[in-house]
Order: C-alpha cells, then structure tokens, then sequence
C-alpha cells in the first residue's frame, strides 16, 4: 500500500470515528498544523519548513485519542502529538508527514480530589490552575506559556512557575497517566508513579499522553511584585536571597533595562530600568521588599489576584526573549544557562556573545537564565559553550529537536511501545548518530 492509499485508508476511518469536522486534508489547516516555536530559533527558521502533515485529526476525548492512534499504527501511518504548538523547537513538527494528532479539543477537567487533579490531554494549563483553585489547591508548577495544554507541557516541556520548589515537570509532578503506545490494538493503558515518569519530556516518542493526574497542593496567598533598580547588577544582587525566602516563591525573575523598553507600556515597569518581578507569598513581601530596597531598588508595585501572578509567569523563562524577537525581528538568538557564575560574572557572561543580554529566573540551588545574543552563524551559538563552561555556567542548546532526556531508556522501551517507530519519527536520535552540539540539560 502507498502512503497515499494509507492516507485516504485512514481518512476513511477517521472520518467513521469521528466525523467529518473532526478530519481534514485541506492544506491551509496541513500547514498550520506543521508549525510551532521553531521559528524563534534563527538556525531553525533557516531550515524550515521541517515537514507537511498529510492529514490532520482532531479527537475530543482519551478514548478517541487512542482510536486514531490504533487507527494510523494499521496503516503505518507515522503520527506526531500537537496540543496548542507553542513549544520550543520544532518537537511538534511532523518531518515524515503523515498524521498530526491535534489533541486541543480533548480537553476537561475529570476530577479535582484531595491532593490531586485529573484532566484531558488537551485542557489548558490555566483551566488546570483555576480548577485546583476553586477547590482550595493550586499545581505544584506551570508553564510560563499557561494557555498551553497538559499533554504539550508534559510531552515537551520542563519547568516554569513554581519550578523553584519543585524542580521540573518530571520530579513528582505526575501522578498517573493514561497513554497510548502505538500499536494495532492500541488503548488507554494506565501507568503510575515511576512508570509514568518515562513519558515525561520525550516528546511523544514513547507514547501518546491522552490523560493525567497531577499532584496539587494547599492554595497559597500570592502576590505579584515589580520592582526596579538603576542598573542590573543591582537586580540580581538579591535574586538568589528572595528566592529563598520561606514560604518559597513562585517565581523571581530579572532584565536588563532592555526587556523594559521592548514591553509594552506598564507602570510597573518603567522604561530604561532594570526590572524585577516576583510571585511572592503575601507573608514574604515585607522580607523582599527590604532586600530591594537595600540594594538600591524601588517598589513599582503589589499586586493582588491571580491574574496579577499570571502577567508576570507570561514574563518569564522564553517570554523576553520572544518580546525582544518581537521588538527587533531576525536579529536575536538565546541558550539556556544555569549557574551562579550568572550572578558573580556577569559581565564577563554577557561578553561571551555580542548584545549578550541574561534573562535570570531565581531557581533551587542556584540561578538558571535565557542568555540572548545578536545572531550571526550556528557557528557562533556553539562556540560559545565553551566560554560558559569555563565561566562556570553551564549551558544547553534548545535549537534542536531531538529528544535529549533519558534517551537510552526511551529508545529501550519503544521497541515495545513503538515497534514500527511511527511516535513522533525523527525526534528520537538514532542509535550512533552524532550527539547535538550543546545538548543536554544545563550543567
């Protein structure tokens, strides 16, 4: 059978399984399904576009995600996960063709119990924490992009908003999950505690994430605070110090007077200063406000409500990044670094790069950050590892899409789950093919 008669195989079917508005082929809707952040990636967007959907699907519940799946494993048809395609870089795209399983209508909360949140693949992380609030409990953690979905998050990302107590998306975040494997008879199968785990950040490769139990924890009382100071030495001066406070926050991030001038017009960040924002529990702001206020800062503002605590997620991790893309199309490019060399030799981090400018998230242990610098070669993002490294910082390279998260074991277990390789194909390295420059998690 050629690919094109296992396509319109396959569309067949799905169109019996979920009806025509849930199926297309239509090419404008291909191509938009084939994109995600990898256009923030400047030796990404070089090379795109990566690869072109052949059919699209659209399901509305677990048990149809694992329908579809059973349904393309048949007619080996390759199948790449989509929730909302805001992740970083490329994970999403489908660069055999074939089937992108758009999961953003399988969303809906399942049950909100004592400690614990069920949801759909595709419900949004902020429908999540809302949720969790109306009961009382708020996740443990959350993208700094909250409208993406869980199944995305999970699939693809790491950390983000509470991130400096809980580590990342795969310590103890997940309880359960309900996945797929790709085989003919696919269903949901179970999976708990550490047998979940494995398909955490490896992108779908291992199998299709069609529902989750996440941990919760008691609500808190959080504040939002701005604050900003003459020069950026003085921001981070204290970020290490607020991000230790008791209760921990949620998040403390900091900018050059850069980022300030690139956002749009807010009094709480005001232009040409250094900025300073913080999730703070309300019983901290008072402990915070000194530390700024003795290194030179000023308090811009406090403020209440969980839309306040929302803005300033939506200014973290990537967001200034993106901001600064926007603000200066195709000229910056940012790694990912960690290390308290970011605090103590920052000057010299910033001179690694040209237009070297750190984006800095308070984190626990040490200070983890988006570095951005003007982009000239793929040549010139990787010799600047190196520099890190002997700094003292430690570095990982995000333009790229292959898994690089416990790749060894999910290769082992996807010859069980995934005999035919079908799961997101290209995004799992292959056994001998040479190692991403710069790969890794930061170090």
């Amino acid at each position: 059978m050629t690919i094109e008669s296992s396509i319109d195989a396959l569309q067949a079917e799905l169109r019996e399984l979920l009806g025509d508005k849930a199926v297309t082929v239509e090419l404008r809707a291909r191509e938009k399904a084939s994109l995600d952040g990898a256009w923030m990636s400047p030796i990404l967007a070089e090379q795109l576009p990566l690869g072109l959907a052949d059919i699209v699907a659209f399901p509305t519940t677990a048990e149809q995600i694992a329908d579809v799946v059973a349904a393309a494993s048949r007619y080996h048809v390759p199948i790449t996960p989509r929730g909302k395609g805001t992740g970083n870089y490329g994970q999403g795209i489908p660069m055999q063709g074939g089937l992108v399983l758009d999961m953003s209508k399988a969303r809906g909360i399942v049950e909100v119990g004592d400690g614990f949140i069920t949801v759909e693949a595709g419900t949004p992380m902020v429908m999540i924490e809302q949720a969790a609030n109306a009961a009382g409990q708020q996740l443990l953690m959350y993208p700094s992009t909250a409208q993406s979905t869980i199944g995305g998050f999970l699939s693809g990302g790491s950390g983000g908003t509470g991130s400096i107590k809980h580590g990342s998306n795969h310590t103890g975040f997940v309880k359960e999950l309900d996945v797929v494997h790709a085989v003919p008879d696919a269903r949901l199968i179970h999976v708990a505690g550490t047998d979940a785990e494995p398909y955490v950040h490896t992108y779908g490769t291992l199998g299709i994430i069609a529902r989750a139990t996440l941990a919760l924890e008691p609500l808190q009382n959080w504040r939002g605070l701005y604050a900003s100071f003459d020069t950026f030495a003085d921001a981070i001066s204290v970020i290490r110090e607020i991000g230790q406070l008791e209760p921990t926050p949620r998040l403390v991030s900091a900018d050059l007077p850069t980022l300030a001038n690139a956002l749009p017009d807010d009094p709480a960040i005001p232009k040409d200063r250094a900025s300073l924002r913080a999730i703070l529990d309300a019983e901290t702001v008072e402990a915070a406000s000194a530390l700024i206020f003795s290194a030179g800062g000023r308090i811009e503002d406090v403020r209440e409500g969980p839309q306040a605590s929302m803005k300033i997620s939506m200014l973290s991790y990537n967001h200034p990044i993106e901001w600064l893309q926007k603000s200066d199309p195709g000229k910056y490019f940012h790694i990912e670094v960690a290390g308290d060399g970011l605090v103590e030799r920052i000057d010299e981090v910033h001179a690694v790069y040209n237009g070297g400018m750190l984006h800095i998230e308070a984190q626990h242990g040490r200070p983890i950050g988006m570095l951005a610098g003007i982009y000239e070669s793929p040549e010139q993002v990787y010799a600047g590892f190196a520099a890190l490294e002997a700094l003292g910082v430690g570095s990982h390279n995000p333009h790229h899409w292959e898994v690089d998260h416990e790749v060894e074991r999910t290769r082992r277990l996807s010859a069980v789950t995934d005999p035919e390789g079908l799961l997101n194909p290209g995004k799992l390295p292959v056994v001998g093919a040479a190692p991403v420059a710069g790969a890794g998690k930061v170090t």
